[in-house]
């Protein structure tokens, strides 16, 4: 075991997980990786991906993360609150190793380039998480936003692209993708064992959390996961191969137990970030990877 302790970066609740994402449906246009309704840039900092919101009617400007290791969509609390929004029904939400405590709200319309967001129903005292990030985070964008839908993250071109259509899968690896009630997942193998399965979290600041013990892959927590928090876990480096890609030397938090039920471990924006692009195809349960 090398390289001491390690500090585990999960969306939402961790030491600095940050993401965005965004949705819409309007515009024509053409990309080689498919047919493009809308196009939104985004900004990547320290390995997280930052979107720009609007909240309706106020117009105030939001920072928001995308996170398909989120379950649910959230917004901070304290961004809920400069909003005005009245609180509703007490919460608790599952984080790594925690529950969080939260509250419901009356949908909150957002948009992002004039472009219609998932309305947003929850809020979460992300106050820790917000104080390690590079901008103050005033929401999450999760796995819900993704349901029903094909998203592309391109990451060389730094656009968030909703496709009509999945991109054609030359020179790309397809791989199987499900989207449960707890989480969204894919297979991978790490130091040439059998498949497993792991989250797909575009919050995970780290490449890859995986867990060493026996996983019961049918396993799914109905509560909802977000998961932020600071632990300091073990480090090695591990051969990671994704569908056709293999990968070495990767740096790798170790657990002895499931950080979600079903589920290996965390596959994270530091490993998912040496593709090009990977397009989160729901309606087809694919993860579509293209090589740099």
């Amino acid at each position: 075991m090398k390289g001491g302790w390690h500090s585990l970066c999960k969306a939402f609740f961790m030491r600095r997980p940050c993401l965005i994402a965004i949705l819409a449906f309007a515009g024509l246009g053409a990309h080689a990786a498919g047919t493009v309704l809308t196009e939104i840039p985004f900004e990547s900092r320290e390995g997280l991906l930052w979107l720009k919101a609007k909240a309706f009617p106020s117009g105030e400007s939001l920072n928001l993360l995308l996170d398909t290791g989120a379950g649910i969509s959230v917004l901070n609390t304290a961004a809920a609150e400069r909003l005005g929004l009245n609180r509703g029904r007490a919460i608790t939400v599952r984080g790594v190793e925690s529950t969080l405590a939260g509250h419901s709200l009356k949908p909150v319309s957002l948009t992002a380039e004039g472009i219609p967001l998932p309305a947003i129903r929850f809020a979460v005292d992300l106050h820790p998480f917000s104080d390690s990030c590079a901008l103050p985070v005033d929401g999450l964008l999760g796995a819900d936003f993704f349901r029903g839908r094909i998203v592309q993250i391109d990451f060389e071109a730094k656009k968030l692209r909703i496709l009509a259509t999945s991109p054609a899968r030359q020179n790309a690896d397809s791989i199987p993708l499900q989207l449960r009630p707890c989480g969204m997942r894919v297979p991978i193998q790490v130091n040439g064992g059998h498949s497993q399965w792991v989250r797909l979290d575009t919050g995970c600041l780290s490449a890859l959390q995986w867990v060493t013990s026996s996983v019961r892959s049918e396993d799914c927590s109905q509560k909802a996961a977000i998961g932020l928090t600071q632990i300091s876990i073990p480090q090695i480096d591990t051969t990671v191969e994704i569908g056709s890609q293999k990968f070495g030397q990767v740096p790798t938090g170790i657990h002895e137990k499931p950080i979600f039920m079903g589920e290996a471990g965390l596959l994270g924006n530091g490993l998912l970030s040496r593709f090009s692009r990977l397009t989160i195809d729901a309606k087809s349960g694919r993860l579509i990877l293209e090589s740099r």
